[in-house]
């Protein structure tokens, strides 16, 4: 039996093409469409971030569709140019394996394989041919191509734009072609890429493709979850590592990471009190660190961050230092009249010697998005308000 409910087409979703009100209406037909998302094995670590995809995923698994995960080895080889100023260094073979290796451990606490098919595309792209590769390139404008933003940019800097790059969106196009699908799941950076296959299954399987996307997140910095930044809540993470991050980060976020990390009901959230963001994200913190590590991780994290965390209070006449949000640490450091010279206060910070809310800092430029106890050293302290 396919179910329908209120969630599926607007919780974690930012946008349905070419309408929700067309895909609705497919689903309330009572026919099982076939759905995925592609995951390219760049890295060999997943962050909280992948796992929206995951749930909304699993959403429609649960609702009774058929549900493909699929992983990119074959596109992985040309390497997805979406969001980025410079070309990705090519990946070997054994790098791949290496990556994808861990990755179902890691996912397993979200995501069901009872309920889902898992794919590799390199399995098709790889035994394309020549005039495979030219029939489905002439299905698609090189000017169309080329005019995608990240491609213009670097070419208006005079920087290179490879052309494996403008390959990539044809290899993830065509994967919807291969398994005929009535639904692609992405992030908002995929958009581009998934409206391609949208096309190719138009014009080589005469027929329609929905493009799902999925809300990006921020990380503990503020600024958007990414590996190569390294602001990422890592699905390894130990239990009071992921506690102590989410308790770390801005109130502002809350809300979000409710709404796209939890099943928590929206009526739930809806009823928060924003005047109580440290038991919100006390909740939060905890929900998510279940899922991660079940409920006898959840505890320990818990009582790791009230016993030693949240209790390492400061003195009472710890002086209060106002900043502005994004200030990086090093400048809040050096405005806070430590008596020490920049050098030193660099230093310190790139040693682990310096922490906020108990979360140690060690890169100088990490910008400063929340407030709370400072601890500079061993006994210094100041009271960021930001």
């Amino acid at each position: 039996i396919i179910a329908m409910n209120t969630d599926l087409l607007t919780r974690r979703v930012a946008k349905i093409l070419p309408g929700r009100e067309a895909l609705e209406a497919l689903i309330k037909s009572k026919k099982k469409i076939r759905l995925y998302q592609g995951f390219d094995p760049t890295f060999n670590q997943l962050h909280l971030g992948h796992t929206i995809g995951f749930r909304k995923l699993m959403d429609f698994a649960r609702a009774g569709h058929e549900v493909i995960f699929l992983f990119g080895t074959g596109t992985v080889l040309a390497g997805d140019p979406s969001e980025r100023d410079t070309g990705r260094k090519l990946i070997t073979q054994t790098e791949i394996d290496e990556n994808i290796k861990t990755w179902k451990e890691q996912v397993s606490k979200i995501v069901d394989f009872d309920l889902v098919t898992i794919k590799q595309n390199g399995d098709w792209l790889t035994e394309l041919k020549l005039k495979d590769i030219i029939n489905i390139a002439s299905n698609i404008s090189a000017t169309q191509l080329f005019k995608r933003e990240m491609f213009t940019r670097r070419i208006a800097k005079g920087d290179v734009v490879w052309y494996h790059e403008t390959l990539y969106p044809l290899l993830q196009g065509y994967d919807s072609v291969a398994m005929d699908v009535d639904l692609e799941i992405g992030g908002t950076d995929q958009e581009f890429n998934m409206l391609v296959g949208r096309e190719l299954q138009k014009k080589m399987n005469g027929r329609d493709k929905f493009v799902l996307t999925t809300p990006m997140i921020n990380g503990t910095d503020g600024k958007q979850m990414s590996k190569s930044v390294g602001n990422c809540i890592w699905l390894t993470d130990k239990p009071e590592v992921i506690y102590s991050k989410i308790m770390a980060m801005s109130d502002s976020m809350i809300t979000t990471y409710f709404e796209l990390l939890t099943d928590i009901p929206m009526e739930e959230i809806k009823e928060l009190d924003p005047n109580q963001p440290i038991e919100n994200k006390k909740r939060l913190a905890y929900d998510i660190t279940r899922q991660l590590h079940g409920t006898t991780g959840a505890d320990f994290a818990q009582k790791y961050f009230e016993s030693y965390v949240q209790t390492k209070s400061a003195p009472d006449d710890t002086p209060i230092l106002n900043v502005k949000s994004d200030t990086s640490i090093l400048e809040v450091l050096k405005a806070a009249s430590l008596g020490v010279s920049n050098g030193d206060i660099k230093r310190t910070i790139e040693q682990g010697g310096v922490e906020l809310e108990g979360i140690k800092i060690t890169e100088p430029t990490t910008p400063i998005t929340s407030g709370g106890i400072l601890k500079f050293g061993k006994k210094t302290y100041r009271k960021i308000v930001v």
